[in-house]
């Protein structure tokens, strides 16, 4: 995690590695019954948090979640923690989440693929209960890698 400042590169620390875990992933909890106004069986947030409990947005300048197409406005953008979007549903789909950093010139964007889970079917999936009601979780462990990142990126 050392490394020297090349004036020749845009303040960027050549020889230096930062990582930063992180989890994303779904928890989501049946309403019991399904719900006569639209169909929906479900509630459900997915998000991206830090594995560490830091404060992300030291390095995310924004969090975009691609929902699918049958959600109204189904690009959210979230701007600061937490880093998460809640929506009620009846099914399972593909969620993208694109990360953008604050160092938006020299960093690029990282992209992610969460299927949303709503049942308990795979090893990726566990039950809990949440304010009383039992919940599905399904998360993932992931890291960002910030290689001779710029000054800024010290934290």
């Amino acid at each position: 995690m050392s490394g020297s400042s090349d004036p020749g590169s845009s303040g960027r620390r050549k020889g230096t590695l930062i990582v930063k875990p992180i989890v994303y992933g779904n928890v989501s909890r049946h309403f019991g019954k399904k719900r006569e106004s639209d169909g929906h069986t479900h509630d459900w947030t997915v998000y991206v948090k830090p594995y560490n409990n830091e404060d992300m947005s030291n390095y995310v300048k924004k969090i975009q979640f691609k929902l699918h197409d049958s959600y109204p406005n189904p690009n959210r953008i979230v701007t600061k923690p937490p880093y998460e979007v809640s929506e009620t549903g009846w099914g399972e789909f593909e969620v993208q989440i694109k990360i953008y950093f604050n160092d938006h010139p020299t960093e690029r964007s990282v992209t992610l693929y969460h299927v949303l889970k709503l049942f308990h079917t795979s090893a990726n999936s566990s039950e809990i209960l949440l304010q009383g009601k039992k919940a599905v979780v399904s998360e993932y462990y992931d890291e960002v890698i910030f290689q001779d990142p710029t000054q800024v990126r010290n934290a």
